[in-house]
């Protein structure tokens, strides 16, 4: 049998293809490491000059060597143990004794622990007490050949590091052999994955809030339904199921717009269709990402009657940002607002009404006055004696005041009191003798008589304002005399005038009547 020499670098892709052929492909970042075996080659290399043996069935090897193949493994070792050591990924090794001997620069800084302070210790004194029964029985199964991938535990951090928390590691474990192919250790590639876990601890203690505050019976927590990406209803909380009286498992999967709420055959029915768009509408935004405003929200519930609120949308996002879903949170009155919104509606409906009214009134007065105005004209041109042309220029003046009244349409000024006048020159006698008529047919009912107690250069004074508002004033003054005046009385009317000179020219006038 012919025995052909094995070099150190046929060994070596001997090695290589072996174990290329033995674990599934790796990444781009794991093939940096593949030769880690080369690190435990490079540490009993080392040692053998001071007669320690520090991977089992490896100083024999190296005794065995030719001295020209020494000068080449040892090139090939150098080069190998920088491409281990200054990978940006996590690799160490151990022994079948499973203590360290391979602890390479990512892995020293992740855990805090530098090589010379790791090497020798046994693996699961490294790694956290939750994750030491997964490690045990992986490194089992290496040391008998069968290599597992994406085996995730957590060690320990020591020194600095100490107060960030665990590592969470995802490896990747090959077996690593000698030239005659015994298992003489384990060799881990790793990724670490401690930032991922921190976001997925935080999102899942988000989750668990978020269950503990949407499903909580609280009536503080406000009625709250949602819809994921495809439509369908994924949310249906405590205060819903008591707004609506239909239970969670009633709507759960089905069309959110269509079965729960829509117009006909609805678990919660709309009045109208237009209810039904502006909710499509709302649910769509908010699933593009757009910013949503409160809308009016109104559907009938199970029992018939019916609810008013206030809705408003949000977007649900996963943990890499992407919608999922639209959250919708009802507002609603409390009872106490909820009356006052009441009486508040019953308010507007009344005034409404008492405004329409006063529409109608205001519109039907107005058409006779029209054509007594018209009368009037006509009579103008006549040839009226002269008490009958006092009558007419009284009928005139009312007129006049009626039309000043119908001219009033702005309630919040007519409350406040405050209103246009209108400048003209007048007398006295004129105003006192239209408000006077006003009253007279109730003075005839009740036997009062009237009389003035004026002086005649006080009614012939000539007085200059709004002749039109003072008979108004003048009129409802005389109608509260004439109710309190008792049956058969007389009223007395009196007036006096005084003056004060402002410059040479303007006169103020005080009347008192």
């Amino acid at each position: 049998m012919m025995r052909v020499q094995c070099t150190p670098d046929v060994r070596f892709k001997h090695f290589s293809k072996s174990l290329k052929t033995k674990s599934s492909s790796w990444k781009n970042y794991e093939m940096e490491a593949i030769h880690s075996l080369q690190l435990i080659l490079r540490n009993s290399f080392k040692d053998a000059d001071k007669g320690i043996l520090s991977t089992a069935g490896i100083q024999p090897a190296v005794n065995n060597l030719k001295n020209d193949g020494v000068d080449e493994l040892e090139a090939v070792l150098k080069e190998t143990v920088r491409l281990i050591e200054t990978a940006t990924v996590p690799i160490f090794a151990v022994d079948v004794y499973r203590s360290i001997n391979g602890w390479n620069t990512k892995i020293a800084e992740l855990t805090g622990l530098p090589v010379d302070q790791v090497m020798g210790k046994h693996l699961l004194t490294l790694v956290e007490d939750s994750s030491a029964t997964n490690v045990e029985r992986m490194l089992h199964m290496a040391l008998q050949g069968v290599e597992e991938q994406n085996v995730q535990f957590d060690m320990k951090t020591h020194g600095p590091r100490n107060d960030t928390g665990p590592v969470r590691l995802i490896v990747n474990a090959c077996a690593s052999m000698d030239h005659k192919e015994n298992i003489v250790g384990v060799c881990f590639i790793a990724q670490d994955m401690t930032s991922q876990k921190i976001v997925m601890d935080k999102f899942t203690k988000l989750g668990g809030d978020y269950k503990a505050i949407v499903q909580n019976p609280s009536p503080l927590i406000p009625p709250i339904f949602g819809t994921n990406e495809s439509g369908w209803c994924s949310e249906w909380n405590q205060a819903m199921t008591s707004l609506s009286g239909f239970e969670r498992s009633e709507v759960m999967g089905k069309m959110l717009v269509g079965a729960v709420f829509g117009t006909e055959r609805s678990c919660c029915c709309f009045k109208d269709q237009e209810a039904f768009v502006n909710l499509e509408i709302l649910l769509n935004n908010a699933m593009v990402g757009l910013e949503t405003e409160k809308v009016s929200f109104c559907f009938f519930w199970r029992s018939g009657n019916y609810v008013e609120c206030l809705l408003s949308a949000s977007k649900k996002v996963d943990e890499e940002g992407t919608i999922t879903g639209v959250f919708c949170f009802m507002q609603l009155a409390s009872t106490e607002l909820q009356q006052a919104l009441h009486l508040q509606r019953l308010s507007e409906q009344t005034a409404f009404k008492r405004l329409k009214s006063s529409s109608y009134t205001r519109r039907q007065v107005r058409n006779p006055l029209s054509g007594l105005t018209y009368a009037q004209k006509l009579m103008e041109g006549t040839n009226l004696d002269e008490e009958q042309k006092h009558l007419w220029h009284t009928t005139l003046q009312c007129q006049h005041q009626l039309h000043k009244v119908l001219d009033d349409t702005d309630p919040e000024s007519i409350i406040e009191g405050f209103m246009d006048l209108e400048m003209v020159e007048f007398t006295l006698k004129e105003v006192l003798v239209t408000s006077v008529s006003q009253v007279m047919m109730k003075c005839n009912r009740k036997g009062i008589r009237v009389e003035y107690n004026i002086l005649e250069e006080v009614m012939a004074e000539i007085l200059y304002g709004d002749s039109p508002r003072l008979q108004q004033v003048l009129a409802d003054f005389l109608v509260i005399t004439v109710n309190y005046t008792p049956n058969g009385g007389q009223l007395w009317i009196a007036a006096s005038l005084s003056k004060d000179r402002l410059g040479n020219i303007v006169h103020l006038t005080h009347l008192e009547i």
